[in-house]
């Protein structure tokens, strides 16, 4: 589901680089990417910072949050996001534009973001983290989809919507990862245009 990091800058000379959310994740997700997620240790990432491993874990609770970075910011703006939209706008293209600039991020931090998506969907020894992390991510989609419809979070329209949509963000990253050509948004539309039409829509 989608993240925007920030990429390593260069500091002055002599002067540690800020220490941020963002930064840890970026360098974190380099060595997991170089070293294997299992064969690198916290105190590896934090040396790589140059920061004391105490340090490290005011940012992160465990190195299974290192690569999904300052998620709870993100999920933050997506929320703010859809309770700014028209209300006149249909829940379908509400939900469509904030699973699109959710998933935005700038040209230079492509790389980076492959090297984190495969880490959260590949990494067996991620996929209990990952769990908590997608229910976040689905309780903003149904808390949005419950107010437009009257209904309360946990009702079963707002939950399954919440789940399609995850479904529709995996899909597309799933792909984006394996195909170089293709191009995330596109993808995203695409599997939004499928949900919108129906499953009865589709033909050979």
């Amino acid at each position: 589901m989608g993240s925007r990091t920030s990429q390593l800058g260069t500091s002055r000379l002599g002067r540690r680089p800020a220490t941020t959310q963002d930064r840890i994740s970026t360098v974190g997700i380099d060595l997991f990417s170089k070293q294997g997620f299992d064969e690198t240790s916290v105190d590896e990432v934090a040396e790589a910072c140059g920061i004391a491993r105490r340090t490290l874990f005011r940012y992160f609770p465990s190195k299974n949050a290192i690569p999904w970075g300052d998620f709870d910011a993100h999920l933050a703006t997506m929320r703010e996001r859809l309770h700014t939209l028209p209300p006149d706008l249909t829940v379908v293209d509400a939900l469509t534009a904030a699973l699109l600039e959710f998933n935005t991020f700038p040209v230079h931090e492509a790389s980076n973001h492959r090297k984190r998506m495969k880490l959260i969907l590949e990494v067996p020894a991620l996929q209990a983290y990952s769990v908590v992390m997608y229910q976040g991510w689905r309780d903003v989609v149904a808390d949005y989809v419950a107010e437009r419809l009257g209904t309360a979070p946990t009702d079963h329209v707002p939950r399954t919507v919440g789940h399609v949509l995850l479904g529709v963000a995996m899909a597309a990253y799933e792909t984006w990862l394996t195909n170089d050509e293709t191009a995330l948004p596109d993808l995203l539309r695409e599997g939004m245009d499928c949900v919108a039409g129906g499953l009865t829509a589709l033909t050979r």
